[in-house]
């Protein structure tokens, strides 16, 4: 396998002069959006014009602002749709970038593949999958439509393996898998998780007993 070192592939993509779609994505606590502002402050260390947007659903930690876990944070749009983006941004735009991008609506694909083919560098993070474990949304066709993918791990809580999955906690006990899909929290309500430890309640065994 071939590896790219952080810096070596910052200064690759900082030369690129064509549009291109870059996902960040992993559970809850991988630190999706702390790399998703690492790489907005590198562009604005080379005067890029960058339009930062956040779904207005996501307001955990401040209204107008994109926040990591760590507090680290810089200044957003709030938009409802995906289709608001081009209200925000002009031809003078180089980059867009959108944090917790899987709230948006469905549209959203269509929109970012847009703004690539018209020469933008758009940014995205996102959770790859819900609490249930399953994809979340539109976020396999926008996995599969970026030229580079970022796939971040967490560590579980309960045995301090690489966490891929996010596990939502209701009242102290894990959540109902036919509870709805969104619902915004932080720490008190989400914990990543690996595989193993992962818990949904009353989730369909399609293959029980098997083997």
């Amino acid at each position: 396998m071939y590896y790219i070192q952080k810096e070596s592939w910052d200064n690759m993509v900082l030369n690129q002069k064509e549009g291109w779609i870059e996902v960040i994505t992993g559970p809850m606590f991988a630190g999706k959006t702390e790399e998703l502002l690492r790489r907005i402050k590198r562009l604005e260390y080379a005067k890029k014009n960058i339009v930062v947007f956040k779904p207005l659903i996501d307001n955990r930690y401040a209204d107008s602002d994109v926040v990591s876990h760590n507090n680290n944070k810089t200044k957003s749009v709030n938009i409802n749709t995906s289709e608001e983006i081009f209200l925000h941004i002009d031809k003078e735009t180089d980059v867009v970038a959108i944090d917790e991008v899987q709230f948006l609506d469905n549209k959203t694909p269509k929109v970012i593949d847009h703004l690539a083919s018209l020469g933008k560098r758009v940014i995205v993070s996102g959770l790859d999958m819900d609490f249930r474990g399953e994809p979340f949304s539109f976020m396999p066709m926008l996995l599969s439509m970026a030229e580079y993918v970022t796939k971040l791990s967490a560590v579980c809580v309960e045995c301090g393996t690489p966490a891929t999955r996010t596990q939502r906690i209701i009242n102290g006990r894990p959540a109902r898998y036919l509870d709805p899909i969104v619902l915004i929290g932080a720490s008190e309500s989400y914990e990543a998780r690996c595989r193993k430890c992962h818990r949904v309640h009353r989730k369909p065994k399609l293959y029980k007993g098997k083997i």
